[in-house]
């Protein structure tokens, strides 16, 4: 799974740049937005997707059908908007950085989280993001009561400090990131930890010999994760 997506290559956050897919929400509220859907409609839990930035909601969809079992729903969001350079989509602008579309791009996700709540709880729901997608999954997922979050090559938002659902303790999270990552540095994953462990989190750290990806050494415990999660 080289490469700077988890499709497992892209741009610089990306698959290859591939023109924007025609979304499926079959079988999605409205609320919820453009997305693609794996699954049984009946599922009893879920695992949702957020792709990086430049990419888009069928990026991380295979690695989807690697993590977890026909039976549970595998839902991959689209970012709302569409990226600068004419391909893919973003969560908020990152060239250059513009941290003031933050609060939007949270609160439009959070609304959307809360829209698939009505057919699979958050409470059997684990979030998966990519690079920004992680960003935007440990800002967001901290927040609900999530049966597990999972960040890969990620990296934490200006200011963000884990505050859990209300009477819920914070999700268990895992992170993933390559040593030699040229996008996110390996030392944003490390902060990650760090303050997640502060507040309490249970959160673990799987590094791994290469770059801006997800590595197929780690998928292994990446599926058991999110399956115990899951169970």
């Amino acid at each position: 799974m080289g490469g700077l997506s988890a499709n497992l290559r892209s741009s610089p956050d990306a698959s290859v740049m591939a023109p924007n897919p025609t979304p499926a929400s079959t079988g999605l509220p409205a609320a919820v937005g453009e997305g693609l859907v794996l699954g049984p409609a009946d599922a009893e839990a879920r695992l949702v997707l957020l792709h990086g930035w430049g990419a888009d909601a069928d990026d991380l969809l295979d690695l989807g059908e690697l993590l977890v079992g026909p039976q549970v729903s595998v839902v991959a969001l689209r970012a709302p908007e569409a990226h600068p350079y004419g391909m893919g989509r973003q969560w908020y602008g990152l060239q250059p950085i513009d941290w003031g579309q933050l609060p939007a791009a949270r609160a439009a996700l959070h609304s959307r989280l809360a829209a698939l709540a009505s057919s699979v709880p958050l409470e059997r729901t684990v979030i998966l993001g990519f690079s920004q997608g992680g960003a935007m999954a440990l800002d967001v997922g901290s927040g609900l009561p999530l049966a597990g979050i999972v960040t890969c090559s990620g990296y934490p938002h200006e200011g963000w400090r884990p505050a859990p659902a209300a009477g819920q303790p914070l999700p268990p999270v895992l992170l993933s990131h390559g040593r030699e990552d040229p996008v996110v540095p390996y030392a944003a994953s490390e902060a990650v930890l760090d303050t997640l462990a502060e507040a309490g989190a249970q959160v673990r750290l799987l590094p791994f010999s290469g770059g801006h990806t997800i590595d197929q050494a780690v998928l292994p415990e990446i599926a058991s994760f999110v399956r115990r999660c899951l169970a």
